[in-house]
């Protein structure tokens, strides 16, 4: 195809741009850019485009920065602290304007130590501590202290020499280890906010607790005897956990069945009391009635429960007295009481038709 066929763009064999043709050509970018810093890799000013790049890219390289999801960035400006990044992609002032110090913030540090160290009572104990922190605030961190990992050091074996140079050895070796553990971790993160560290004590623990070899034996007596004695005490707590309940219950049953009888015997006194009165305003109305009344009442009372007989034959028949036999029951009494009434017919003489004597 001809160079200025119809339909092909009125190309130009010599690669000149024609007016009006105004398609986009890196190649002339590159041509002019290169005339205007004496050419790349030609003539005297190669040198000097060649740096001028350089600190282009450097700068363009260097005006970002990206932070880790687990970093905080510090940014620093010729030096100075100005600000601090949280995770993500930030821009920034290129170097050497502004540098950027990454931290690792959320990743927990460790120490381990083992000392040697007399409590209260004068008792030399070893123990194993460890110590873990993390970073809480990143600037104070890189610059209130030198080395933040042997500050935390000397403050934990500071703090746990206080704790325990305070105990006695029964509190050390006991339950309320656990509370020296605590008080251990509020001293020591009382003297890292003192340093201005920037560090947060997450947990401080005792692995081993223990006494010198050569008391060993004897130690270990001790501990057998105090687990004996807290045996014994959870014993005698569970009895009396068992026991007192029961004993509480007998003592309220007692209590109110004495109260009932109490109020039985009360009721009663002053029924009592209540028909005497009444008899006596009757008695003093009318005497004699009263006192036979009184009388047949109590004959009334008397006669109830014991074995009655009555004679009809107006003393002329001899009846045999029951004596000392109670009734059982309704039936026997009526059939005693029946016996006893029967009139006993004596023999007579039938000559003179009169009574034998017996």
């Amino acid at each position: 195809m001809a160079w200025n066929e119809p339909g092909g763009g009125q190309r130009d064999p010599w690669n000149r741009q024609r007016p009006g043709n105004n398609k986009f050509a890196p190649d002339q970018i590159l041509k002019q850019f290169g005339k205007l810093f004496g050419g790349f890799g030609r003539g005297p000013g190669s040198v000097m485009t060649a740096i001028v790049v350089l600190v282009l890219v450097g700068l363009l390289m260097s005006s970002y920065t990206v932070i880790g999801a687990r970093q905080v960035g510090v940014v620093l400006r010729f030096g100075a602290y100005t600000r601090t990044l949280p995770p993500g992609f930030h821009l920034k002032l290129p170097q050497p304007f502004e540098s950027v110090d990454k931290v690792e913030a959320t990743r927990i540090r460790s120490l381990n130590d083992r000392m040697s160290m007399l409590t209260r009572d004068e008792n030399i104990l070893t123990i194993d501590f460890t110590v873990q922190y993390q970073v809480d605030d990143a600037r104070k961190y890189l610059f209130s202290v030198s080395d933040p990992d042997a500050s935390v050091g000397a403050a934990a074996e500071a703090a746990v020499r206080s704790v325990i140079g305070g105990s006695n050895l029964d509190q050390v070796l006991s339950a309320a280890g656990a509370n020296l553990v605590t008080d251990a971790q509020k001293h020591l993160q009382h003297t890292l906010d003192l340093y201005h560290s920037g560090l947060r004590v997450t947990e401080v623990s005792f692995q081993n607790v223990a006494p010198p070899a050569e008391v060993k034996d004897a130690f270990d007596d001790v501990n057998t005897a105090r687990e004996d004695k807290q045996s014994t005490e959870n014993s005698a707590l569970a009895y009396a956990n068992k026991v007192v309940p029961v004993a509480r219950g007998d003592a309220a049953r007692i209590v109110a069945e004495a109260q009932g009888f109490k109020a039985e015997r009360i009721a009663h006194a002053q029924g009592d009391t209540a028909r005497f009165d009444l008899m006596l305003a009757q008695y003093k109305a009318a005497p004699a009635v009263t006192r036979k009344r009184l009388w047949l009442e109590t004959m009334q009372e008397i006669t109830a429960e014991n074995a009655k007989v009555i004679d009809g034959s107006g003393g002329r028949n001899i009846i045999n007295l029951p004596v000392g036999v109670a009734p059982r029951d309704a039936s026997d009494v009526g059939t005693r009481a029946a016996a006893a009434t029967t009139p006993t017919v004596a023999p007579t003489d039938a000559a003179t038709g009169k009574e034998k004597q017996p």
